[in-house]
């Protein structure tokens, strides 16, 4: 078998993906984020986080591919290691894309063609299933409370969301990732509030808290994985189908 020998993964969902196409034994650095496969991360060395990696540390550790994400990481530490490693930056925003971007990944490492397509064919069944169904809510995707922030149309999520015939109150705003307060989102009849558990990791003692201040009106508030909205690699076999019976529920 050729292909990398020494991988570091800045992107959980990636770093899931690597494991999964069988290439954990040359998986030599990640992030503190990378959380799954559960107890499959055992002695590779963690280097920080997807927005501050320890580029020095990194380097040190002789990879030859370094994988990566635009969104999660930071332009300046993808341009720094694309100087002196090679780097493979993928950051799908639609679902069709991240299931070209498995298929990429698994030709690099040169394994898990097979696993790529077992993820393609699953991905599709659940798009076909949801197609079948009704028409989705109109959905507030709280990513951020603090302020409160959702998502516009040019992510990942909101073609989860789409893809599910829900509407996304918070297309049209023109950040990516837009600010936008509860009352914004009642004045555009939201029905659904989906509290997801990254990168604010909202939990039932803040549904209740919500619920009982009545920031987004009659919408319903629902507890949400963020991992079945916005993490790309395998988890899509699982996660979108989760997702989407979510939305139709």
């Amino acid at each position: 078998m050729s292909g990398p020998r020494r991988i570091v993964s800045l992107v959980p969902s990636t770093t899931e993906s690597v494991c999964a196409f069988g290439a954990r034994d040359r998986l030599v650095g990640c992030t503190r984020y990378c959380t799954h496969p559960e107890r499959g991360l055992d002695g590779v060395v963690r280097l920080g986080g997807t927005k501050n990696p320890d580029r020095e540390r990194l380097l040190a550790l002789a990879p030859d591919l370094v994988l990566g994400n635009a969104e999660e990481n930071r332009p300046e530490d993808l341009e720094w290691l694309q100087q002196r490693v090679p780097v493979l930056v993928q950051t799908p925003r639609r679902i069709a894309a991240a299931v070209q971007g498995l298929a990429e990944l698994a030709a690099v490492l040169r394994t898990g063609e097979a696993g790529a397509a077992s993820v393609a064919r699953q991905v599709e069944a659940a798009l076909r299933a949801v197609r079948e169904g009704v028409d989705g809510p109109r959905v507030y995707y709280a990513i951020w409370r603090k302020p409160w922030m959702s998502v516009s149309a040019d992510t990942f999520v909101h073609d989860v969301l789409a893809q599910a015939g829900a509407t996304n109150v918070c297309a049209e705003f023109p950040a990516r990732y837009p600010e936008v307060a509860p009352a914004i989102a009642v004045a555009r009849e939201v029905e659904r509030v989906l509290l997801a558990s990254e990168p604010w990791a909202f939990d039932a003692a803040q549904q209740a808290e919500l619920a009982q201040r009545g920031e987004f009106g009659a919408a319903r508030l629902v507890l949400c994985d963020g991992r079945d909205f916005c993490w790309h690699g395998v988890h899509m076999a699982i996660g979108l189908p989760r997702a989407f019976a979510m939305l139709s529920a």
